[in-house]
């Protein structure tokens, strides 16, 4: 039996402490959002969900079968190890291969780019225009430099395949748990329901009972998707792991969109990264726009309304449906079901409830 290490530097250690943070979250829960919030920090290296190339390469295997290979690019990573790639990319590549590459301020910044200073803020479609054309191998020499590294996923589905990077010594590894409310998630998904056939298709594959209807696939994979959040921040919450209690973290979507400064500050604090006021201004003007949001080109809006969108678009049917499949998540997370249409309708009708503090148990231990 094995529990967690403290992972503490060495007294004499006078560098700056390395940090490995895995924004852990699933499929249109504000997590590309979330992940600039960090990526655009200067100290930090960031990827967007570098394990979509393992799942575009193996179609045909299910979640379960995947998880160690996606676990095991992820530890290559933090320790800015790129030749993991070699076996879901071509020879000749790029840093323009790697998935959502244009999502990484570090990626759009010397040494991987000239273009833009280190302390620049820089958007995705700019960094697209301007640096694409540099050899993949300018993605290793960049991880290098910084004192940390940030990864945004969303193909996890559990905390057990990741235990191993919290017990490696030659990690600080770090979990940013990042939920949303369920009814919201299922309207972001309908939106997006193009884009995400393919990933649909490898999470039904460890799905058991009869093939869902056209109909009923989306209701499906929501309960899946709920029940995966849930088990990720019961494992995280139950146990008397004293390592882990200062390692993982778990944020609401809505607490960052209602209060970004504040909330900002605290995620901050637990990646031990400076909130300086550049990045404050930036923050506040991204979630004080007018805009309404994208599939996936992060730009300035109005978040909070944003974050509330499902209300007004969402069949009343649908959402009862949701509230029923999810109903743990929306108890453990803190989202109030709405009993009637007009309740749906009515902005003002508060749904976000304060988050009951979980009582540990003391037997479990993480094993190895």
């Amino acid at each position: 039996m094995m529990t967690l290490q403290s992972n503490q530097p060495p007294p004499h250690e006078t560098k700056p402490e390395r940090v490995h943070i895995l924004i852990l979250s699933t499929w249109r829960s504000g997590s590309s959002f979330t992940g600039q919030i960090f990526s655009q920090h200067p100290d930090v290296f960031y990827l967007m969900e570098p394990t979509w190339h393992v799942w575009k390469s193996l179609p045909n295997q299910s979640v379960k079968v995947l998880q160690m290979a996606v676990r095991d690019v992820l530890r290559s990573v933090f320790s800015c190890d790129m030749s993991v790639f070699d076996a879901y990319m071509p020879q000749n590549r790029l840093k323009s291969t790697l998935f959502q590459w244009e999502t990484s301020r570090a990626l759009c910044s010397p040494p991987a780019c000239k273009v833009f200073g280190r302390g620049d803020i820089v958007s995705q479609n700019d960094c697209q225009k301007l640096c694409k054309s540099y050899p993949f191998d300018t993605v290793e020499s960049s991880c290098h430099t910084y004192s940390h590294v940030v990864v945004k996923e969303v193909r996890f589905f559990g905390l057990k395949s990741l235990y191993s990077l919290f017990r490696d010594p030659s990690l600080n590894f770090k979990v940013l748990h990042l939920v949303r409310d369920p009814r919201a998630i299922f309207q972001s998904r309908g939106r997006a329901a193009a884009e995400l056939h393919y990933d649909n298709n490898i999470i039904m594959k460890g799905l058991s009972g009869n093939k869902s209807s056209d109909e009923d696939l989306p209701y499906k994979l929501m309960e899946t998707i709920c029940k995966s959040q849930v088990d990720i921040y019961l494992a995280a919450t139950n146990g008397n792991h004293s390592a882990l209690d200062s390692r993982y973290m778990m944020v609401r979507y809505e607490d960052i969109v209602q209060n970004p400064i504040g909330k900002t500050r605290q995620m901050y604090e637990f990646g031990n990264l400076t909130f300086t006021p550049k990045l404050q201004h930036w923050i506040h003007n991204l979630t004080h726009g007018s805009g309404h949001g994208s599939k996936f080109v992060i730009n300035s809006r109005d978040a909070v309304n944003v974050s509330k969108a499902w209300r007004k678009s969402l069949r009343f049917e649908s959402v009862q449906r949701i509230q029923d499949l999810c109903a743990e998540a929306m108890d453990v997370f803190g989202y109030k079901s709405v009993k009637s249409k007009e309740a749906q309708d009515d902005l003002d009708y508060e749904l976000l409830l304060p988050i009951r503090e979980r009582v540990k148990t003391s037997e479990k231990n993480i094993q190895s």
